[in-house]
């Protein structure tokens, strides 16, 4: 599972040929969530409050790099890193 970004002290993560819907892994600490990519939001898991809205803030941000990430992962590609927040 490729790490994709970093950003206070938030790691994230894809999955190659993971299962649909589109998404990702943000962890934080013993806390991790699935976020889907289109909508920004958790669909597994917990984050703590600012962390979650540091995640959405991001996603929001990257939507089209996480989108491209995913659709190479599903293909077995080299996944590229995404910028965090500053």
């Amino acid at each position: 599972m490729p790490r994709i970004s970093v950003f206070y002290g938030i790691a994230i993560y894809m999955y190659y040929r993971d299962h649909s819907p589109p998404h990702f892994h943000a962890i934080y600490g013993e806390h991790e969530a699935t976020v889907a990519i289109e909508t920004a939001e958790i669909l597994d898991g917990k984050l703590p409050r600012r962390a979650r809205t540091l995640v959405s803030e991001w996603a929001v941000a990257r939507h089209d790099e996480l989108a491209r990430s995913w659709e190479l992962a599903r293909t077995g590609q080299p996944l590229p890193t995404i910028e965090g927040l500053e």
